[in-house]
């Protein structure tokens, strides 16, 4: 059995210093009953003595957990920081307090102003005072990433001999690299006396984009702990991200000797929830949730996820509670992609039809970022209402604008195969093309309705035209074209409509 790694959630506390991030208590409540659904085993709930709205949302978390998980609250390493935590997590069955100092040259002599032998001593007070009101305190010892190896040695083992449960050594300005990182945890377990029954942990920063890869190094070294963030949320680049290292852990347990009790159904849910409330959108590439982490446009690669998904992904997206792989029709998917989503759409053509109908879909992928199920319908329809067209429209040129005239010219051909290349103006470029078209038509329709609407979203959208028109005897007929172009569009759904009229007309004269 691989050995249980605790996940300490900092969204709520290292996620809110995110420009931007800010919650209310009402929010931390919402994302804290996220994560208890979750299963995570730490929640910082917050910094209770930096505002009267941190404090609440600490006791309402420590009230709302019960025995379900720790509930943390993070002090600085002064008397009064942690006396405020601890009234804080009063209503917590499983209270923690985190509290700590700077132990880097950096932190020691230009934040804190202050001597080694300095920083060993405030170590002591201050885990001795928490120890005094909780039974669980975690001392954290910030920069660990940047400080001198011998000096954190003897900061932990102060830590750990004043009563420390837990240390947390932080690369809090994501500076180390994951083998350097990671040996510092390894020199630690060898050298600090009694560390083997205290549990290690670790908090990693995303400023070089190695947060969970520094997260999953000390793993392997021999850290018990993962302090994250739901989509990394955190100061600067980021924390850890939660879904990340969980599901990296879930990958590679043997090799980590590692696993997680998190119920990874949760995660997507947890991302959307968490983006929701603080309004920071997750990037599409984003690993394990982001909106493109299952999805797949290359044809090669959505060629071989239709034969087998196992090909190019190695999560199954139900894992993470995501809606599934989802194939990106754009112009670099092949004939698999677009068959398959045209069959789920219940469609089904033969070969010499559904090439006609793929070649229609690239004229679209070229012009459009992505092909979406609404732009696949009206393609199929307009393919069906070309089938038994009397005359088709090839190709449409206009011209027009202030203080042009506008003007059409349309190349059309009837049902015997003759083309017609014609010209008109008229009063806009749709009257221009309407008139064009009544040049080559042998009837004509008195327009009665127009109708313009978007097929999909964007601006690349479809634009789907519906007109009505009304033939001498007052029959009216309705016609509907869709393109990119609603010129083109508008020229469809009219000659599209005069079909119409001329197929009845002729149905009505043969009987």
């Amino acid at each position: 059995m691989t050995r249980k790694i605790a996940i300490f959630d900092t969204t709520l506390r290292d996620g809110e210093q995110s420009p931007g991030a800010g919650m209310t208590t009402d929010d931390k409540l919402v994302i804290a009953r996220q994560l208890l659904r979750m299963n995570v085993d730490v929640i910082e709930a917050g910094f209770p003595v930096s505002s009267p709205g941190d404090f609440r949302s600490v006791a309402e978390i420590g009230r709302m957990a019960g025995d379900s998980c720790v509930v943390c609250g993070l002090t600085r390493a002064v008397d009064h920081d942690i006396d405020v935590a601890a009234e804080a997590l009063a209503t917590a069955k499983r209270p923690r307090i985190h509290t700590g100092l700077g132990v880097s040259p950096e932190h020691l002599h230009e934040k804190l102003g202050i001597t080694e032998d300095e920083c060993v001593e405030r170590v002591i007070r201050c885990v001795r005072y928490a120890r005094n009101l909780v039974d669980d305190v975690e001392f954290y010892a910030e920069d660990a990433g940047r400080s001198d190896q011998d000096f954190l040695v003897r900061v932990i083992q102060a830590a750990v001999d004043a009563g420390a449960t837990v240390v947390n050594i932080p690369d809090t300005t994501g500076y180390s690299l994951p083998e350097d990182f990671a040996a510092r945890i390894r020199d630690l377990r060898e050298r600090v006396e009694g560390i083997e029954d205290v549990t290690i942990s670790v908090h990693t920063h995303n400023d070089l984009g190695m947060a969970t890869a520094l997260a999953l190094a000390a793993v392997k070294a021999g850290a018990e702990q993962v302090e994250c963030t739901i989509n990394g949320l955190g100061e600067r680049a980021g924390n850890t991200s939660l879904e990340e290292v969980v599901m990296a852990m879930r990958m590679h347990g043997d090799e980590l000797d590692a696993h997680t009790d998190v119920v990874t159904r949760e995660l997507t849910r947890a991302s959307r929830l968490v983006s929701s409330i603080t309004g920071i959108s997750v990037q599409p590439n984003k690993a394990i949730v982001g909106a493109n982490a299952f999805a797949h446009s290359s044809g090669i690669h959505q060629d071989g996820v239709l034969k087998a998904r196992d090909t190019y992904e190695i999560i199954d997206p139900d894992d993470v509670g995501a809606a599934g792989s989802e194939i990106i029709l754009s112009a670099r998917s092949g004939h698999a992609a677009l068959r398959h989503r045209l069959v789920e759409l219940g469609y089904t053509f033969e070969d010499e039809e559904f090439e006609e109908v793929y070649q229609r879909f690239l004229e679209i992928a070229d012009q459009k970022s992505e092909v979406y199920d609404q732009d696949l319908e009206s393609i199929v329809q307009e393919r069906a209402r070309e089938v038994s067209a009397v005359y088709t429209l090839d190709a449409l040129q206009i011209q027009c604008g202030d203080p042009l005239v506008p003007t059409a010219v349309a190349t059309i051909t009837d049902e015997d195969g003759d083309t017609q290349v014609v010209s008109m103006i008229g009063t806009g470029p749709v009257d221009a093309a309407y008139k064009a078209i009544d040049k080559v038509v042998s009837v004509h329709g008195d327009l009665q309705e127009f109708a313009i609407k978007a097929v999909t979203r964007g601006i690349d959208a479809i634009g789907e035209v519906t007109v009505r028109i009304v033939d001498d005897d007052g029959k009216v007929f309705t016609g509907r074209g869709a393109d990119t172009d609603i010129i083109v569009s508008s020229a469809k759904a009219y000659l599209n409509a005069v079909n119409r009229m001329i197929t009845t007309k002729r149905s009505r004269e043969g009987e």
